[in-house]
């Protein structure tokens, strides 16, 4: 007997739109004609390995109509890769950018509310610190950055990655869609059956043996040469002008991630540079909040966003 397959309360439309040179695929909910200054769009973006279907909880937990954005980053879901070895932050900031100014948005030329989680959230943070007159909400659900390296780290992070360079990237493959709700549900038991069922196909795509492939390049999995340069980071985030909504689960364990390279306090000390933040923690909820409490997450954003 098949597992119970979640209905969503709002359909969302699938766009296309070519930036920077690759065709980037979005979801949508409502559109333009719901704006006003009080109620921009609000634009989701997804953490990595993820998707912007991730999203569909939340949106579906939101009491009132709005125009909601959600962009699967490049090389993941059905945005194209670009063929690149490895995938570089300033890109993310870069496909952002022109994501805000394209024409075909509907959102040129507004500020908008921004919404990141884990890597998505490390962008969203920079972004509102480099262009800050384009934010008039931002919300971070645990984009936590990472630990400070020292240029002393460089020479055995790029031999690292040229060793990479040598052996192709892969990911494992899925016999079956149940197969692939069945790993989603093992990286975060609390998804349930019917949510897990829901994302699947959105996670993944049949190849033409049968099997089915996780929607994200390979090439992801690379590390990355580029050391992250804490107190770049810091000066950006001094810059965000708007009001920041902070969200983490009461499960989240930092030391599980990166143990004491990045313990909690470090992390504190670099929340505290940003000028203006609110502070929540949903329960019971891991990584994965907007799969493990999107009605009390969307709680919060409307509470936060107005």
């Amino acid at each position: 007997m098949s597992a119970p397959v979640y209905k969503p309360r709002r359909s969302a439309r699938s766009l296309f739109v070519d930036v920077r040179g690759l065709r980037y695929h979005l979801l949508a909910w409502g559109d333009a004609s719901l704006v006003t200054p009080e109620r921009p769009p609000l634009v989701l973006l997804h953490g990595w390995m993820d998707v912007a279907a991730s999203f569909q909880f939340m949106v579906d937990a939101l009491e009132a109509e709005r125009y909601v954005i959600a962009a699967d980053w490049r090389g993941f879901g059905l945005s194209e890769a670009g063929g690149s070895d490895s995938y570089w932050l300033p890109d993310y900031l870069g496909d952002l950018d022109a994501l805000l100014d394209h024409p075909e948005l509907g959102l040129a030329g507004r500020s908008v509310d921004l919404l990141g989680h884990s890597m998505g959230g490390n962008v969203v943070m920079l972004y509102a610190g480099i262009r800050p007159e384009r934010i008039r909400r931002l919300i971070n659900l645990e984009g936590f950055g990472m630990p400070a390296t020292v240029a002393e780290q460089a020479p055995k992070r790029y031999r690292q990655w040229l060793d990479e360079l040598k052996e192709p990237a892969r990911l494992k493959p899925y016999d079956s869609l149940a197969d692939v709700a069945a790993r989603l549900r093992k990286t975060n038991p609390r998804l349930p059956e019917d949510k897990a069922a829901w994302l699947a196909p959105h996670w993944s795509r049949q190849d033409e043996s049968g099997q089915w492939q996780i929607l994200g390049d390979p090439a992801h999995k690379r590390v990355n040469p580029q050391l992250y340069r804490v107190d770049e980071v810091l000066a950006c985030w001094r810059q965000i002008a708007a009001p920041l909504l902070w969200v983490q689960g009461d499960g989240t364990e930092m030391e599980k991630w990166w143990g004491h390279r990045y313990p909690r306090s470090e992390f504190e000390t670099r929340l505290a540079a940003v000028p203006k933040v609110e502070r929540h923690v949903l329960a019971p909820a891991g990584h994965m909040l907007h799969h493990d409490q999107p009605e009390a997450l969307a709680r919060r954003l409307e509470s936060f966003l107005g």
